[in-house]
Parts: structure tokens; sequence; C-alpha cells
């Protein structure tokens, strides 16, 4: 069997999307999600965000309370199948703040057609490559 994949790195893919969350760039932001695109924060008890204008939503009200924010990536993988890892650490100031405040969590995405279909929050690291390594496996 070729090593070769018709289907796009997704790490690849994944980075201009973070990177235009930086730049508040929305419209950038969101082109790498499904119509029906899922993010699901209730690991965190913020609750799951269905279809893409939910999601860009919970995007744009996350990022725009800050004054001055970043993402940091740690890692970003493609483990195959259609399934993505990133961990990363998010900073923000808030409007009149001198401190940022910071928070390190990771994310698994599930990709189709090129576009992603599910993200899954996990403020613990282990968990989601543990989840991540074996949604890729039950994929294959």
């Amino acid at each position: 069997m070729s090593e070769e994949s018709t289907t796009p790195d997704l790490a690849k893919a994944f980075r201009p999307s973070l990177e235009a969350i930086d730049r508040r760039d929305w419209d950038a932001a969101m082109a790498v999600y499904g119509p029906d695109a899922v993010w699901d924060m209730s690991l965190q008890g913020m609750g799951i965000f269905e279809g893409r204008d939910a999601v860009r939503g919970l995007i744009e009200d996350w990022w725009g309370v800050y004054e001055d924010s970043e993402q940091r990536v740690e890692e970003l993988r493609d483990l195959g199948n259609g399934v993505a890892f990133v961990v990363a650490v998010a900073r923000g100031r808030l409007p009149g703040s001198a401190g940022f405040v910071e928070l390190r969590f990771a994310a698994v995405a599930t990709w189709a057609d090129g576009l992603i279909q599910r993200i899954t929050s996990y403020a613990d690291i282990d968990q989601a490559r543990a989840a991540a390594e074996w949604l890729a496996q039950e994929r294959g």
C-alpha cells in the first residue's frame, strides 16, 4: 500500500484557521469548518455548539472579549483517518488589565472532504491524546 495520501495533511490545513483567529479574521478562520460542524466543549461545562454559525459565534465570543490575544501551538499532528490532534496555549488580556490569562488545552478534530466535522476540547492533554489515537485507529 502506498504511503501517499490523496487527502490534505490535516495539520497543514488546520494551521491557517488558527492563525486567522489570532488576526480576528473570522471568515478565514471558518474556511475549514463544514456547514454542520460541531465544537464540543462539554468537558469544560460549556456545552456543544452545532453548525457553522454556532461555532463561529463561539470563536468570536471567546476571542472577542480580549483586547490583546494570541494562540501558541505546541503540537499539531495529523494522526491519519481524518483525525487531527492539537495542543495549544491561548493567552488574552482583558480591556483595562495589565495581566494576561492563559489556558493550555488540547483538541481532537475529525475531518471529512477537507473540512472539520467535529472538534472536542479537553483540559486534560493526556486524555485528549488517548482519545485522538483511539479515534484514528477506530476510523481506520
